[in-house]
């Protein structure tokens, strides 16, 4: 029996809150369990210098954890430097959100993603994942209703969950105490459809 009572093909309970940070151009708070992640969008009008030129957006994205997420204090990256794990992580929010949207028909502007994770209990990679995706769908539909993009362009949803082998029984959604222990672990990333992003 899991530690909340779930079943082993049970998610937490999910929740997301819209508007958490007024001042980005989108944002939501996504609470999977006991896991919190800030999710804000920046716009701006302007490219990385390989793509000036081209009419092709960029969307690229960044994650951290505050230093008491954790149970114990983690040090800020700012004072030691990004993690391996830090730039993994952004580099898979990276491509699971760039494949949302043809990057063409965003025009000359880039979407910086920050994902935050105020409280951490397992899953923090696929909650940044979820509430980034959902985040950009907001983003995208503002840039449309402004004027910044004159059509809408077509978006595919996209999703991340965990699952693992905790005394030798499949899991979905570990929280810490699972994750902590698991003979194996794996996320995944998902379109709407059905088809696999990342493994």
């Amino acid at each position: 029996m899991r530690n909340d009572q779930r079943a082993a093909d049970a998610l937490r309970p999910v929740t997301i809150e819209k508007g958490f940070q007024p001042q980005a151009y989108a944002s939501l708070l996504i609470t999977m369990g006991g896991t919190q992640v800030c999710c804000a969008i920046t716009m701006e009008t302007s490219v990385p210098p390989f793509l000036r030129g081209t009419g092709q957006g960029w969307i690229t994205a960044e994650y951290g954890m505050l230093p008491c997420s954790t149970s114990s204090r983690m040090q800020r990256e700012a004072a030691k430097g990004r993690s391996g794990r830090t730039y993994e992580i952004q580099r898979l929010l990276g491509r699971s959100l760039r494949i949302m949207v043809d990057l063409a028909q965003l025009g000359e502007v880039t979407l910086r993603v920050d994902c935050d994770v105020l409280k951490a209990d397992g899953g923090t990679r696929t909650a940044s994942i979820t509430g980034a995706a959902i985040a950009l769908r907001d983003a995208i539909e503002r840039m449309h209703r402004e004027g910044v993009l004159a059509t809408m362009p077509e978006i595919l949803p996209v999703a991340a969950i965990s699952a693992g082998i905790v005394d030798g029984q499949a899991l979905l959604d570990l929280d810490y105490a699972e994750d902590s222990t698991a003979e194996v672990d794996a996320n995944f990333v998902m379109t709407g459809d059905g088809r696999w992003v990342e493994t």
